[in-house]
């Protein structure tokens, strides 16, 4: 969890406003086996996610610097000629001190600058729960292999499901105490774009953000993401069960326009797939079957495809011969009828009554004939 955690963190790019053009040295000390002469390379993460080299320095008795201008403090990374891993730190106009294993440059010691503190005290906080998700991990990894008893599997699954909601509320609470650090913004930002956290809330914590970080670049782009959360909780509320189906239209493969409400049986399957999707591939012969056995008794189908092609899209529908209505956009997860329906991520299915509200979501295999001959009989 600890590597997930770091990574998950040094993806993504820090800003400020901190104005100051005094500049920034990095202190850097490391400990281990280390030649004079040794590289050090401060790298950024460009277009891709690549990595993008900025500066290079030398190892001179365990020492090494790096200098220059911040215009505005950023998450940058420290990596050491043929060393394991790296080190982010935050490239902000001041004295930053650096010291690490070369065994472990994960675990570096970082702190000098405002942000870089918050970042490291929220580095050690986390890493305690890491820690201790790495014991349960292992213990269970040997319950597992070794035979142990269910009751002790199913109890240390538990208490890992725990663990992860501890790192939440830990997360949460963070940022509601920290509201001058970037890091915090990063972290609501992750927790936005990852939907582990309520718009309500988020907007909550985004309120407590003083200027400088609601104006910095993970600030900014939290408005947007925010905006997308809200919009994305209304239509999980319009696609929830119970609810009436939102009505949609777009054009089948001959380019004629199909609208739901005209298309709607005893019972409809709405079922998000594309010709790209192998698990939507892997389950086609079992909704061909379930189609053929009850469509004589009022099952219509209607196949949404988030194809890139219409060639892709057509073929697949004679491959597999699905021999029920069609209608694509051609648009990829873009399609505005997977938004409509908050789809994003495929297969997913939604069954309707004959009144075109939703009684089922995301049925496979022997659960979605069940559901079709309850609705039918």
């Amino acid at each position: 969890m600890r590597s997930l955690l770091l990574f998950s963190l040094c993806a993504m790019a820090l800003s400020s406003c901190n104005q100051s053009m005094d500049g920034y040295t990095i202190n850097g000390s490391l400990r281990g086996d280390l030649e004079d002469g040794t590289q050090v390379f401060l790298k950024t993460i460009g277009e891709g996610n690549q990595p993008i080299e900025v500066d290079t320095t030398t190892i001179s008795q365990g020492k090494f610097e790096f200098s220059g201008v911040a215009e505005k403090p950023e998450l940058y990374y420290i990596f050491v000629d043929k060393a394991q891993g790296y080190t982010a730190v935050i490239l902000e106009n001041g004295d930053i001190d650096f010291e690490a294993s070369i065994d472990s440059l994960g675990f570096a010691d970082i702190g000098g600058t405002p942000q870089n503190d918050f970042f490291a005290n929220y580095m050690e906080e986390s890493r305690k729960i890491s820690l201790q998700a790495k014991s349960i991990q292992e213990d269970l990894q040997r319950a597992t292999t070794s035979g142990g008893s269910p009751e002790n599997i199913a109890a240390l699954r538990d208490e890992m499901q725990e663990l992860t909601e501890e790192y939440q509320g830990f997360e949460t609470k963070f940022v509601s105490e920290n509201p001058n650090a970037l890091i915090s913004a990063l972290l609501l930002e992750r927790s936005i774009s990852t939907k582990t956290i309520e718009s309500s809330k988020a907007q909550e914590l985004y309120d407590t953000f003083s200027a400088e970080i609601k104006d910095s670049k993970p600030g900014q782009r939290i408005l947007d993401l925010l905006e997308r959360l809200k919009a994305s909780e209304e239509a999980d509320k319009n696609t929830s069960i119970g609810a009436t189906a939102p009505n949609f239209s777009g054009p089948n493969p001959n380019g004629e326009t199909l609208e739901l409400k005209n298309l709607l049986g005893k019972a409809t399957l709405v079922d998000f797939w594309a010709a790209w999707c192998r698990p939507c591939r892997a389950e086609n012969p079992n909704i061909v079957s379930v189609y053929k056995k009850y469509h004589d008794k009022g099952l219509n189908i209607v196949g949404v495809s988030l194809d890139r092609t219409a060639d892709a899209w057509k073929k697949a529908i004679e491959d597999d011969g699905l021999e029920w209505n069609h209608i694509s956009n051609i648009a990829y997860f873009d399609d505005a009828i997977a938004k409509l329906y908050n789809v994003d991520a495929i297969p997913a299915a939604f069954l309707l009554d004959e009144n075109g509200v939703i009684v089922a979501k995301n049925l496979r295999g022997p659960a979605l004939e069940e559901k079709v001959a309850e609705l039918l009989n």
